[in-house]
C-alpha cells in the first residue's frame, strides 16, 4: 500500500480551495487509502485555472459570432472535385504517382482515432472491435488496418500507424491487437496514445462533478485532444525521427475511409497545402453533416446545428448549393503545422457540451439527472482550419468512401455499413465479370484490392456461392 504524500495533499487542498472546489475533499476521510491515492492525483492534474476560465465563459455562445461567419461564407476556392475531364484525370494520375513515391520513401504515418466505445450499438467495449465485415465478419480495426497492411506490402517498408484511445478504450485496444497478431502489421510500427480528459462541471455552480467516491467525472477532451497527445507521448518526434512528413487521420467508423489514399497524398504535396480535407456531396441539403466552406479567405467547418432551415438550402451566384461539401473526418496534416500548433497553450478552443451526467451529492447519493445538468468540454481537430495558411479540399466518390457507423437502426446502422461495403464491393467485381443474382453478401478484403483496378486479373470461381462471397 502506497503512503499519501502529505506535501501534495496539502498543495492539491488549497489549490481546490482557492479555486472555489473545496468539496472535492470533503468525503476524504472516508474514502479507502487506493480512493484517496487516486483522488489526489486527478486532483493532481486539473487545471484550475481553464477550467474558471472556461467557466467565466458560460452562456457566451458563439450564436452572434457563428451567424455572423455563416452569412459571410463563400464558395470554397481551393478545391478539387470528382474529376470528369481527360485534364482532371491526369492530375489524378500524377497525384496517385506523387502519393506513392511518398509511401515508398517513408514520409507518410498513419493517425487512427479511436476513443469511441460501442454502447450506443450493444457493444460493450471500443467501436473499433464491431464486427462491421458483410460476409468476413472483420472488426472495424481489422479492415483500416488492414489497409495499411496492404500499402506496407506494395511499397517494401512499414507505415507508422499511430492509435489516439481514450480512457476507456485504451486497454481494450491494445489487447485486441496483440491477440490479433496486429493483423499483419509489424508490432513496431503500431504506436498507441491516449486522449487528455477533462472534469465535467455542474451547469449552475462550475462545480466539479464526482461520478463514485474518490472519483472526479471526467470525459474526453475530444479529437482535437491529438495534438496534446501526440506532444506528451513524444510522437511527434518519434515521426520526425522516422523521416514522416505527412500524416493521414482517419476516425474509426468509416470502414470505406480509403486509408493512406495515394491520390490524397499527392494532391496535398502537389498543392503545397498544410492540411487536405476529404469530403462528400451531401445526400441533401438537410443532412446533418458539417461542412467545409470559406469564410473571410480561409476554410472553415460549419457545424449543421450552426445553419438554420433557410442556410442550408442557400445557393451560389450560380445557382450551386453553397454547403454541399460534407466533412468526412479524413484529412492530411503536415507533421511539422501540427506540431507547431501543439506547442501553442491556445491553438484549439474548448467547445461547451450541455449534457447530462449522473454525479454524487453532497450526501454520497448517486443522483442521476432528468435533464442536462452538466458542461462537458471538448476540442474538435478541424479548428486547426483556420490557424493555417494553405487548406486543400478534395472531393471523393460517396458510394466508395464514405459510410460511417453510428446508430443502432436506420441509417448508418450497421446494416446500412455493411450494404454500402457490399455495394461497393460489387460494383468493383462488376468490372472485371459478370456476378450471377443470389450471390451476396459480398466483400473484398484490403489485402486483395484497395480499388477496383486492383481486381485485374482476378479469376472468378468456377461455382459462384449462392450466400456469402469474401474475396481475399
Amino acid at each position: 500500500m502506497s503512503q499519501i504524500d502529505g506535501h501534495l495533499l496539502t498543495a492539491c487542498r488549497q489549490q481546490a480551495e482557492a479555486a472555489g472546489q473545496a468539496h472535492l475533499f470533503a468525503r476524504w476521510n472516508d474514502l479507502s487509502p487506493e480512493q484517496q491515492e487516486s483522488l489526489l492525483s486527478q486532483v493532481a492534474s486539473l487545471d484550475f485555472a481553464l477550467l474558471a476560465r472556461l467557466w467565466s465563459q458560460r452562456g457566451k455562445t458563439e450564436g452572434d459570432s457563428v451567424t455572423a461567419k455563416v452569412a459571410r461564407a463563400q464558395p470554397l476556392q481551393d478545391l478539387v472535385r470528382i474529376p470528369h475531364s481527360s485534364d482532371e484525370l491526369e492530375e489524378r494520375r500524377q497525384a496517385r504517382a506523387t502519393g506513392e513515391t511518398l509511401l515508398r520513401e517513408g514520409r507518410v504515418g498513419v493517425i487512427l482515432v479511436a476513443g469511441g466505445e460501442g454502447s450506443r450499438l450493444g457493444l460493450s467495449g471500443p467501436k473499433g472491435m464491431f464486427p462491421i465485415g458483410p460476409a468476413s465478419q472483420h472488426s472495424l480495426y481489422q479492415i483500416l488496418a488492414e489497409q495499411v497492411v496492404a500499402h506496407t506490402r506494395r511499397v517494401g517498408r512499414p507505415v507508422p500507424y499511430c492509435l489516439m484511445t481514450s480512457h476507456a478504450t485504451d486497454q481494450a485496444t491494445r489487447e485486441f491487437f496483440a491477440s490479433h497478431s496486429y493483423f499483419g502489421l509489424d508490432p513496431r510500427s503500431v504506436h498507441f496514445v491516449r486522449q487528455g480528459v477533462m472534469p465535467a462541471v455542474d451547469r449552475a455552480t462550475g462545480q466539479i462533478l464526482m461520478s463514485g467516491p474518490g472519483t472526479i467525472a471526467m470525459n474526453p477532451n475530444g479529437h482535437g485532444g491529438l495534438l496534446q497527445a501526440l506532444q506528451d507521448s513524444g510522437m511527434f518526434d518519434r515521426f520526425r525521427h522516422d523521416g514522416v512528413e505527412l500524416l493521414y487521420y482517419h476516425q474509426v467508423d468509416n470502414p470505406l475511409a480509403q486509408v493512406c489514399d495515394p491520390v490524397l497524398l499527392g494532391l496535398h504535396r502537389q498543392r503545397q497545402a498544410q492540411v487536405t480535407v476529404k469530403v462528400v456531396a451531401k445526400q441533401t441539403p438537410e443532412e446533418k453533416m458539417g461542412v467545409l466552406t470559406s469564410i473571410d479567405g480561409q476554410v472553415q467547418i460549419l457545424e449543421y446545428s450552426d445553419l438554420n432551415s433557410a442556410d442550408v438550402r442557400r445557393t451560389t451566384a450560380a445557382g450551386d448549393l453553397l454547403f454541399w461539401a460534407g466533412n468526412t473526418a479524413i484529412h492530411v496534416f503536415d507533421r511539422e503545422t501540427l506540431a507547431t500548433l501543439s506547442r501553442l497553450e491556445d491553438a484549439l478552443p474548448y467547445h461547451q457540451a450541455i449534457k447530462k451526467v449522473s454525479s454524487l451529492d453532497a450526501s454520497g447519493r448517486l443522483v442521476v439527472p432528468q435533464a442536462e445538468n452538466a458542461i462537458k468540454y471538448e476540442r474538435f481537430i478541424f479548428d486547426v482550419l483556420p490557424r493555417i495558411q494553405k487548406c486543400l479540399v478534395v472531393e471523393a466518390p460517396r458510394d466508395e468512401e464514405f459510410c460511417p457507423l453510428k446508430n443502432a437502426t436506420g441509417e448508418f446502422s450497421a446494416d446500412h455499413v455493411r450494404q454500402a461495403l457490399h455495394a461497393r464491393s460489387l460494383a468493383w467485381l462488376s468490372q472485371c465479370c459478370r456476378v450471377p443474382e443470389g450471390v451476396g453478401p459480398i466483400e473484398i478484403s484490403p489485402l486483395r484490392a484497395l480499388a477496383a483496378e486492383d481486381l485485374d486479373g482476378w479469376q472468378p470461381p468456377a461455382v459462384w456461392p449462392s450466400g456469402p462471397l469474401f474475396i481475399q
